[in-house]
């Protein structure tokens, strides 16, 4: 039987991974101090949506929401003459 001679391929992808598990833990020590910093940015999200809802999504800041209503799938219809 050949032996196999992919010693070098083997160490190369030991590098990548430990590279890769090196930079997972350095992110995580860059955001230990707030261990809700996902949950913090989806809420806000969130609260920035109500907001644009709640003013029929005129202002400037509501633009990237207009395509993504007024149709059946997400249930909110705004009357697109009020954006002019």
């Amino acid at each position: 039987m050949k032996e196999p001679r992919n010693y070098a391929q083997v160490g190369y992808s030991m590098i990548l991974v430990s590279a890769s598990l090196a930079a997972i833990g350095i992110i995580s020590l860059f955001t230990a101090d707030d261990v809700l910093f996902a949950d913090n940015i989806a809420r806000d999200n969130t609260a920035h949506f109500n907001e644009c809802k709640s003013n029929e999504f005129v202002p400037e800041d509501c633009v990237k929401y207009r395509e993504r209503i007024n149709n059946e799938a997400s249930g909110i219809y705004v009357d697109p003459s009020k954006w002019k």
